[in-house]
């Protein structure tokens, strides 16, 4: 096993150990599927048969709080508990301890979003009935594909920030708000729009069929997989970021 091998395995060995991770992401499932549910309860066929995705990227919008809590408070944590000088003399190679930390993380929050996703969509199917998205459809697949990589690459993106700010709190404090409120509507609001629509928050709402090209209100100036492109260029963003700011500042 190389070196890089090791720092990520035993990143994997914090992540899991700790009992946060359990209740956190438990969380997550439990915000997710009772809202998807719950909404779905209410759903009423006859629109647009993409409407039927609706209650599940509801829930999973929502449940996203709860991951993003967990993807910063798991890189924050041993800034405000200065442990990482500890984790930096056991791998002294920055460059290296920061690549192992994010993929231990990223692939945390991929098999996390993959499988409460999968959950979210067997339950309000079960749910719904007829009227559910059918998974023989490419539009059912591709907004599952896309709210995965969405729900995935935004967690990535917060924990990154959270390097940049060596903060737990501090990056809770800046990306909570933020992130809720755009999820409140605001990011429709006609005055910001055009510069809001952009942010990492609202480029995969296209793919996950929460809105569309075109619509006068809701709709985005670029398509489903140009969202998701313009998601893997902020996280990318925020990925350099954090690296410069975990070779350059002192522990």
């Amino acid at each position: 096993m190389n070196g890089f091998a090791q720092a990520t395995a035993a990143e994997w060995v914090k992540i899991r150990s700790v009992r946060s991770t359990a209740i956190t992401l438990g969380l997550f499932a439990f915000v997710a599927l009772g809202l998807g549910l719950l909404i779905a309860r209410g759903f009423e066929s006859g629109g647009p048969k993409e409407d039927a995705v609706l209650p599940v990227f509801f829930g999973l919008l929502t449940g996203q709080l709860v991951l993003v809590t967990f993807a910063v408070a798991t890189v924050g944590a041993e800034f405000s508990t200065g442990t990482i000088r500890t984790s930096l003399a056991a791998v002294p190679s920055r460059g290296r301890f920061y690549a192992a930390k994010m993929t231990a993380v990223g692939l945390t929050l991929a098999a996390a979003s993959l499988v409460v996703e999968l959950a979210s969509y067997t339950a309000v199917r079960l749910v719904i009935g007829d009227a559910a998205a059918p998974l023989t459809e490419w539009w059912t697949i591709q907004a599952l594909l896309g709210g995965w990589i969405h729900l995935t690459l935004l967690s990535l993106f917060t924990a990154a920030v959270a390097v940049m700010l060596r903060s737990t709190v501090v990056a809770l404090s800046v990306l909570l708000p933020v992130l809720f409120l755009s999820s409140q509507g605001l990011g429709n609001l006609p005055a910001i729009k055009p510069v809001v629509q952009y942010l990492p928050d609202q480029v995969g709402m296209v793919i996950m069929h929460l809105t569309v090209p075109g619509d006068e209100r809701f709709g985005r100036d670029y398509g489903p997989w140009e969202g998701i492109a313009i998601l893997v260029l902020w996280t990318a963003a925020a990925l350099v970021g954090g690296w410069i700011a975990m070779r350059r500042r002192d522990a």
